[in-house]
This record gives structure tokens, C-alpha cells and sequence, in this order.
């Protein structure tokens, strides 16, 4: 068994598990650091170390070996907690390599032959090749639109519900709390992908979910720079569950990356705030446009998922999809962009923009682009979205 983060050894003293009454902008800046002591660092380096000095007995130790734990995984797992659930020494983390990591293993840890998945047919595209990996191992999948809580139609029998909202990368959102009380009538677990929203724009635990995961490696930290995942989950066996997968096939983060990941919290607050004022900044410029169609963002009045977002999410992500009226089209103004750069993932300081067509696993239009909002200037960005689509326009023909 291995002890909670709160008494296991770290370098610079015991972690401060903050308050609950914190506001978010506060909490983010010390969030999972170690009291202060003299002379020692806010943040301690990441620490180095493949085994650790081992005496004696192993059981119940805090550190034996460096596939099971790392105090720099320590301290960001407890900062991630600190977010979560807010002034909950209960919440537990386990960070992976990767938000894939993540994914598989509440997917692949928590189910078995003759069980029963619902996933959402509009998820994140790398779904697919789960869906297909859980039905070769015997697993049913059912499918249902995240819009209009559709995967309430396929609960009965299930025994496991994976609910992705916002949607990736189409934006739809679908009632959580409604949702996990339905499918913990019919005895499931609840799973809910937060990647675009993080823990300061939605909180799935307290919304009655079981599971709370996440792609760190976007909004999280934001720079472009750390590929990260994490499972959070206020059930202890829950928790031990997915270590014990994440131990056995070794999805386990890097030292430094976890410590730039930790790093970066530190400004999660502003810059997530800052990415909601220009996507939503970016949604308005590109509606007024009339050669965009089906714009779509959670935070813009008369979008199709603000009522129930505005109700279940604090702050709406940097993420905005529109469709151009062709694949030629999107390209031309893909390339005339000068303040977003042509790039997959989403959620970083810099602004982004792909024709998301391109990967060949979403079900969009050949024209429909995603744009990730950074931290630019609100007016210079959307200056250049406006550029960008005058010159994309066709030539007039002769």
C-alpha cells in the first residue's frame, strides 16, 4: 500500500494543501509546493533517479523504485488534487506520460470481457482505435453524440459511461451531474475527458463524476513544450487501480517533464482566462463573416451548448471550430495567418489552427478548421483572422 502524498519524503518539507477558500488565481500559484523552509527553492528540481536507497522491508515504503513513484510526480500529483477538488486531501492523481496514457488506462484497466462501454461518437479521433482495441479484448462498445445528452439511450447494462465535453473537436457539451446520476442508477462508473475545459473552467468530480481525465500536455501547461496526462478520482481503490496499470505498462512521465508541468500551473489561471476572452473575441469576429459557416464555440451567446455550459462550466476553453466552404478555401487561409501557426493540439500561449479534415478521423466538412486561441492581443488576433480571410477569398473570375 503505498502511503498518501501528504506523508510521503519530500525535499523542501511537507506539502501545504492550501485552502479551500483560495480563489483560483491564488490557488494555481502554490499549488502542491512544499511549506516554505530557509533557503530552499519554492519549486525543488526535478529529481533524477531510476531506484532509491532501499534498506530493510519494501512494503509500505514511499519510494523504492522509479517506475512506481517520483516525488517531483509527488508534488504535481498533489497540485492537480489541489484543483480538482479544492481543499480535498482525499482527491487522488496519478500522472502518465501522455493523455493517450491516461485515457487507456481508465479504459483498458476498468473494464473486462462481457462488459459494456458507452463512448461518445464525436470524441477526441484516437477513440476509435480504443473502441476497436476494447472490442477485440471482449468488451461491448455503444456509441452516442455528446449534444442533447444522446448517451443516456445507451446506459442500461453499461458499466462504464466516457463523456467528453466540451467535444473535440465539434464543441458540443452534455449535462454531467444528469448524466452520472443516470448511469450511477444502472451501477456505472462515470468518466469525463476535461481536457479543453481544465479543473479552473469545469470540475467533473464535484459534478458526480468518478474519474476526471485529462491531456496535460494542452491547457494544462500550455506552452507546447510537456506531453502529460493525468487521472483524477476521489475513490481510493479507483486510484490504485489505475497506478497499479499505469506500473505495470510503464506509462510513466518524465522527471523534468512532470516539474515543467508543475511549473506552469502556476499561470494556468490568467492564461486560460485570457484564451477564453480571445476565442470567444475570435467566435464573434468570425460570425460576422459570410463565408463562415457553423461557427461554434460554448461561451458565444445563441451557440447551441451555452445554456447548459454557462450552467456547468465556469470559463469555456480557447477553442473555437468554424467551417470554410471548401478544403482549398481553409488552406489558403491557413496559410495567410501570421499570428496563428499551422499546428495540431490546442491550448498554448501561442494561437493555433489546423483544417482538422487533414487527420482523416473526424467526421467533419473538408473546410472545417480549429482554432485555438492563445494569449496574443485580442484585437491583433482577430486583425489577423480578418486579413487572413479577405485574401483567402477567391479570385474573381475573368
Amino acid at each position: 500500500m503505498t502511503p498518501p502524498d501528504d506523508e510521503r519524503p519530500l525535499t523542501g518539507g511537507r506539502l501545504d494543501h492550501g485552502s479551500a477558500n483560495d480563489a483560483d488565481g491564488t490557488r494555481v500559484v502554490r499549488a502542491g509546493l512544499p511549506t516554505e523552509e530557509p533557503y530552499e527553492p519554492p519549486l525543488p528540481g526535478p529529481v533524477f533517479a531510476a531506484h532509491y536507497h532501499l534498506p530493510g522491508e519494501v512494503e509500505d515504503v514511499p519510494y523504492a523504485y522509479g517506475r512506481d513513484a517520483n516525488p517531483t510526480w509527488t508534488r504535481l500529483e498533489r497540485a492537480i488534487a489541489e484543483l480538482e477538488v479544492p481543499g480535498d486531501p482525499d482527491t487522488e492523481v496519478v500522472v502518465f506520460s501522455s493523455g493517450m496514457g491516461a485515457i487507456s488506462a481508465v479504459l483498458l484497466s476498468l473494464t473486462r470481457p462481457g462488459r459494456t462501454v458507452v463512448l461518445p461518437s464525436d470524441g477526441y479521433n484516437l477513440l476509435a482505435a480504443l473502441r476497436e482495441r476494447l472490442e477485440n479484448n471482449g468488451v461491448q462498445v455503444r456509441t452516442a453524440p455528446t449534444g442533447g445528452d444522446a448517451q443516456l439511450a445507451e446506459l442500461d447494462g453499461a458499466s462504464l459511461l466516457w463523456l467528453e465535453t466540451p467535444s473535440n473537436p465539434g464543441l458540443d457539451v452534455c449535462d454531467i451531474r444528469r448524466l452520472a446520476d443516470a448511469a450511477h442508477e444502472r451501477g456505472a462508473l462515470v468518466a469525463v475527458d476535461n481536457t479543453l475545459a481544465t479543473p479552473l473552467g469545469q470540475r467533473p468530480l464535484l459534478l458526480g463524476a468518478d474519474l476526471s481525465v485529462a491531456s496535460g500536455t494542452k491547457a494544462l501547461t500550455g506552452h507546447g513544450d510537456v506531453l502529460l496526462g493525468y487521472v483524477a478520482t476521489r475513490d481510493a481503490e479507483l486510484a490504485a487501480t489505475v497506478r497499479a496499470w499505469r506500473k505495470t505498462v510503464g506509462a510513466i512521465p518524465g522527471p523534468m517533464e512532470a516539474w515543467l508541468a508543475h511549473r506552469s500551473l502556476a499561470t494556468l489561471e490568467v492564461r486560460t482566462q485570457r484564451q477564453a476572452g480571445n476565442a470567444l473575441a475570435v467566435a464573434e469576429a468570425l460570425r460576422a463573416r459570410p463565408e463562415v459557416s457553423d461557427v461554434r464555440h460554448p461561451g458565444l451567446p445563441g451557440d447551441p451548448a451555452h445554456p447548459l455550459a454557462s450552467r456547468q462550466m465556469s470559463r469555456y476553453g480557447c477553442v473555437v471550430s468554424f467551417t470554410l466552404p471548401d478544403r482549398a478555401h481553409a488552406e489558403r487561409f491557413l496559410a495567410r495567418l501570421r499570428l496563428v501557426g499551422e499546428a495540431t493540439s490546442f491550448g498554448g500561449v501561442r494561437s493555433t489552427a489546423e483544417r482538422r479534415g487533414r487527420w482523416g478521423g473526424d467526421r467533419v466538412p473538408e473546410g472545417f478548421v480549429r482554432l485555438s486561441a492563445g494569449i496574443e492581443d485580442s484585437a491583433d488576433l482577430v486583425r489577423d483572422l480578418r486579413r487572413a480571410l479577405d485574401e483567402a477569398a477567391p479570385s474573381p473570375a475573368p
